[in-house]
């Protein structure tokens, strides 16, 4: 899993940018429940605003023996089992970045979500494309001048980009704002999820599997790009609970899904406020960050681990783990950078 732990905050309204002092990669043993932290990373100086900046991990892509993942101002590909560093990059146009993928043809998408864009970009850090997920001009509101690394926030968003993907050689992305998935290399393709906003979007065996932040599993056509089936997560825990901030899944076939959820923090930006005041109900009571495992066939959590007593205050990708040894990694690209191995 990805993610971050987070810092003991001073401040009841801390935002996210601020939040999580060690980015997380954490390897947990569904069997026994023991869980292994096997990265702490922090960014450099450099491709951080400023001291107190977050360092979390946020949504990556397994591709063979390579996980890519991102900070919110870097990109950085581990070589597996090792969790060896291979690759790093870090632009001036990254800004709270969600979401990194490689393309077909191995160039790197990347979702910089301050900048309402989705950045493709060769492995050595060639900018090859910038979209706008409006389908405005990448530039009419920033300055490709500033150094956006540097930039604590740009919030508020009007779109709020988090993920990328590509679908038959076009590329697509999640926008929170509007609840849908819009093609940026065809205007007239859009996925109208509408439920709710949406996260994650993964396509596997003829289907698109979304998360939205309110815990819905959102099941799309590819070939249709039309919703086929909604998956309400609040009815099968009860509506007692208050789930969390619902990102990542991992489908282990068409009825069984690992979901990531993380505590719903405090915060002054919208994004927030709006789904809270649609889902908290008196008497709810406010869950952990937790992982758990839906068989949506019969309605039921089968498995479910609290993590925050592991140190995983914020959970973003999840991935099927490999059981190889993991050994000492070489020298950062980034030598700046400091990152531990456990």
């Amino acid at each position: 899993m990805l993610g971050a732990r987070q810092r003991n905050a001073l401040l009841k309204r801390e935002e996210e940018w601020h939040l999580y002092e060690s980015a997380l990669i954490v390897e947990i043993d569904t069997e026994t429940g023991a869980v292994e932290t096997k990265v702490e990373y922090k960014t450099p100086p450099e491709a951080r605003a400023n001291d107190h900046s977050s360092n979390m991990f946020k949504a990556g892509t397994v591709v063979g023996d390579k996980l890519y993942t991102c900070t919110s101002t870097e990109v950085l590909v581990f070589d597996l089992p090792e969790f060896r560093i291979s690759n790093y990059l870090s632009l001036p146009c990254f800004n709270d970045l969600h979401h990194v993928v490689p393309d077909s043809s191995g160039n790197l998408l990347v979702t910089s979500t301050g900048l309402e864009m989705v950045v493709r970009l060769t492995p050595e850090g060639e900018v090859l494309d910038q979209w706008n997920v409006l389908g405005e001009d990448p530039w009419g509101k920033f300055s490709p001048q500033v150094d956006y690394r540097k930039v604590d926030s740009t919030k508020p968003h009007r779109s709020h980009p988090n993920f990328a993907f590509e679908l038959d050689g076009k590329i697509w992305a999640t926008r929170f704002f509007q609840r849908d998935a819009v093609c940026l290399s065809d205007k007239n393709k859009r996925i109208d999820i509408g439920v709710q906003a949406p996260h994650d979007g993964l396509v596997r065996d003829g289907k698109i599997y979304f998360t939205t932040v309110d815990g819905n599993i959102v099941v799309v056509g590819r070939n249709s790009l039309k919703v086929e089936n909604v998956i309400d997560l609040k009815t099968i825990n009860g509506q007692k609970a208050l789930l969390g901030w619902c990102r990542g899944l991992l489908p282990l076939d068409e009825r069984r899904f690992w979901i990531g959820f993380t505590r719903v923090r405090k915060t002054k930006f919208r994004e927030n406020l709006l789904w809270m005041r649609s889902i908290f109900r008196d008497g709810m009571h406010e869950k952990p960050s937790h992982l758990a495992l839906y068989d949506t066939s019969r309605l039921e959590c089968t498995q479910e681990f609290d993590l925050e007593s592991h140190g995983l205050n914020v959970i973003f990708s999840i991935f099927p783990a490999s059981t190889q040894q993991v050994t000492e990694a070489d020298e950062l690209i980034s030598p700046s950078a400091e990152v531990q191995h456990r």
